[in-house]
């Protein structure tokens, strides 16, 4: 089984960015198979969607956030041998070249380690920042999927859809890993899990310890993604699954370890990755959880 764990970079950690290099590092001797951010680029004062897309609030945890791409390269720098993950970005918010470079650069800086997970969002109001529409970032998603592998693949590059419109570039810089890194979507609506049945290398999903570990659902959800995957003419064995478990406050180390085998065993998942963003308020406490939880796990 692979354990990562979220490199702090929300909430009170987000103060603390400046041991990212040292928090790599250490997690990477302890044992740790990969290293996460997230992202979220403001939280609104007054939401018209809460967090998940469901109600109007959202957690005080992601009302501040570094930003994910500087957070994650110098963890790359600092590391030798884990993954190197984003579960997920809001990927429609950013411009489809800026994007692929960026992810371009983290890739060839790690020696082709990078494993770049995306998602729509649920806030209007982050859609608004940047004078998108709310209402297509489905849509959007798709062009930015085919836009990059343009990028990715091609030299020169050019890509022309409804929303996404790229002039003929130089495009002569690419990803350590050919074609390119592989691409992870995240989401739990059906159209979500269908466009990872029939695009993306590998599935995202989440669960919250100890609120929200719903095995049923997760197991319904991977066969509507290997329905949507045989629908496409896909193996649905050629797609991965990764999961993040969110710890929350007063969950101790052990009831971590035991979702996350617990987990493992019901639905076959064997690579995990542990957020303690709610409830670590340094990069040192973050630590803390790292050595007491991958010695639980790693004992079976």
């Amino acid at each position: 089984m692979k354990i990562g764990f979220a490199v702090p970079h929300l909430h009170k950690q987000a103060h603390d960015i400046a041991k990212t290099a040292y928090f790599a590092r250490e997690a990477e001797k302890a044992g740790a198979d990969s290293l996460w951010v997230g992202d979220r680029n403001f939280a609104a004062v007054n939401p018209k969607i809460g967090a998940g897309g469901r109600g109007d609030t959202i957690p005080v945890e992601y009302n501040t956030a570094a930003d994910p791409f500087v957070v994650l390269g110098v963890a790359a720098g600092a590391t030798e041998r884990v993954k190197l993950g984003t579960h997920v970005l809001i990927a429609p918010l950013y411009p489809p070249v800026q994007l692929a470079r960026t992810l371009t650069s983290i890739d060839l800086i790690s020696g082709g380690r990078l494993i770049p997970g995306f998602g729509i969002g649920w806030s209007p109001e982050e859609y608004e920042a940047v004078g998108y529409d709310f209402s297509t970032r489905g849509a959007r998603m798709n062009e930015l999927l085919d836009a990059l592998k343009v990028l990715w693949t091609q030299d020169p590059a050019e890509f022309h859809g409804k929303l996404i419109d790229l002039p003929l570039q130089h495009s002569p810089l690419k990803p350590a890993q050919r074609p390119h890194p592989p691409i992870y979507l995240g989401g739990t609506a059906e159209a979500a899990l269908r466009r990872i049945g029939e695009r993306a290398d590998g599935w995202l999903p989440l669960c919250m310890v100890p609120y929200f570990v719903n095995i049923d659902m997760m197991t319904e959800q991977r066969r509507a993604i290997d329905r949507f995957a045989r629908d496409a003419g896909r193996d649905p064995a050629s797609i991965d699954t990764i999961m993040r478990v969110n710890v929350m406050q007063g969950v101790s180390a052990q009831q971590t370890a035991d979702v996350v085998k617990t987990v493992a065993e019901a639905t076959g998942i064997d690579h995990f990755l542990v957020d303690s963003s709610f409830v670590a308020s340094t990069a040192d406490e973050s630590l803390e959880l790292v050595n007491e939880v991958l010695p639980l796990i790693q004992r079976g």
